[in-house]
């Protein structure tokens, strides 16, 4: 694929999501703007009173508003206070045939972007918007990148292999980036999936555009739909001030769900409705939003036992299951672990300021007896841990063998339930540690201690 080109494609497709309301009583003004910002954004919307644009930002949500001073009715700068007031995030650039300079300041004190005194040139106006275009861009990258960073996994960057079904499951991967169809990511904690989900987008056409992970476990009932979605100011208590969701600022690239299947069943509805119509409705808002946004999904659960259980909606499930992929857990790609060592080591030894260990045969032959029930996340955390101390910390070489292999008449299930006993044991009953240290959420811990009656 040519990068270059997918960049180029995703700037003009970010461009065309880049919507504009002109606001303004003069027929000729308002003729030439179309003209002039059509031809380079997708979406510019008119009118010629604040009392008739009102209605329009009530049902779409514009990135900049050029708003004309000088209006029948409402002034142009008492709207532009009255949208910052209510929470308006977008920019406002003001145009007038008349200013002084307490015009101005006030103005600016109410937060335009820009002041334009007519007549102004094509290329005025042009750089002006551009400089609020690039804005809007950067706003939603900065936004993302804070996500990224609240919510970075341990995970490398980068799908790690040279195990024959790695290579088929990677083959399948290079065969989805080029559709823009909903994709689900099967796999136990640690398996990779946001490292798949990565490199999905990063194959993709979206490659230019925002990849926003996240875990849908980690954010509590009550505000998930705001953060997928945004909401308006008012909408519940504690809403301060209005803010776009996730889904907003992903336009263009690729919103990562993860842990699909803990997200509230209203929180379902909204979001099977947003994949289909592609369009969103912001928390206590009367507006929809046209959103271009590549989902990717991933579960740790059986996502057909939790229909069945009416914890997660059949509709949803055969939508999200348009393209699916079931990520192996590393007990089933032990040929996978030398390189995965070794990349870890690579990775790790220079930020720990720490020479890396000598891998022998015999530490790769413990480490592939090993079970591995935290997986690649496990396995990472054992190399960080082992540089730290000089040696592999695998345990005493028995109890990897008692592991990792049942006795006949001992199910799956209860070696899972003594292993993560013996882990919480060690960790003096500390759940989030244990968690941490079997490479699952604390959540999860939470649901397997209540299910065996702690």
């Amino acid at each position: 694929m040519d990068m270059n080109l997918s960049a180029n494609e995703a700037e003009r497709a970010l461009r065309q999501q880049f919507s504009i309301l002109v606001v303004d009583d003069e027929p000729g003004m308002v003729s030439f703007l179309q003209r002039a910002l059509t031809q380079r954004y997708g979406k510019v919307d008119s009118g010629n009173s604040v009392e008739a644009a009102a209605p329009l930002l009530r049902r779409q949500l514009y990135d900049l508003i050029i708003l004309d001073i000088s209006l029948p009715g409402i002034s142009g700068i008492d709207w532009l206070h009255e949208l910052r007031h209510e929470g308006y995030a977008g920019d406002v650039v003001l145009i007038t045939a008349y200013a002084d300079l307490d015009t101005a300041i006030d103005a600016l004190r109410g937060g335009a972007a820009d002041f334009l005194l007519k007549p102004f040139s094509v290329a005025q106006m042009l750089n002006s918007v551009e400089r609020c275009f690039e804005r809007s861009r950067l706003r939603r990258e900065n936004f993302v990148l804070r996500r990224e960073i609240e919510e970075r996994s341990t995970a490398v960057d980068g799908v790690i292999c040279q195990s024959s079904l790695m290579l088929s499951i990677c083959d399948r991967l290079r065969r989805i980036p080029p559709t823009p169809a909903t994709v689900l990511i099967n796999g136990e904690s640690g398996t990779g999936k946001e490292v798949a989900a990565r490199a999905l987008h990063r194959m993709s056409p979206r490659v230019g555009g925002p990849f926003a992970p996240v875990n849908c476990a980690a954010i509590s009932a009550e505000l998930i739909e705001s953060e997928l979605f945004g909401h308006v100011k008012g909408a519940y208590t504690g809403a301060q001030q209005s803010r776009e969701g996730l889904f907003y600022y992903a336009r263009g690239g690729t919103l990562f769900l993860d842990e699909i299947s803990e997200l509230p069943l209203a929180a379902q509805a909204k979001l099977l409705r947003a994949l289909e119509e592609r369009r969103i409705r912001p928390v206590g808002s009367e507006q929809e939003i046209a959103v271009d946004v590549r989902v990717i999904a991933a579960t740790n659960r059986d996502l057909k036992a939790e229909v069945a259980a009416q914890r997660f909606r059949p509709d949803l499930y055969y939508r999200l299951q348009v393209l699916e992929v079931t990520l192996p857990p590393l007990g089933e790609r032990v040929d996978d672990i030398p390189l995965l060592v070794d990349h870890f080591m690579g990775q790790l030894a220079p930020a720990l300021g720490v020479p890396p260990l000598a891998l022998d045969p015999r530490t790769l032959a413990r480490l592939a007896d090993y079970d591995w029930p935290g997986n690649v996340r496990e396995l990472r955390n054992l190399v960080e841990r082992s540089l730290i101390l000089g040696w592999f910390d695998i345990g005493p070489e028995p109890e990897i063998g008692v592991t990792a292999t049942p006795a006949s008449d001992e199910t799956l299930a209860a070696v899972e339930k003594r292993h993560i006993l013996a882990v919480l044991a060690a960790c003096d009953g500390n759940k989030s540690e244990a968690g941490r240290r079997l490479g699952i959420s604390r959540k999860t811990m939470d649901r397997k201690c209540q299910a065996w009656g702690m």
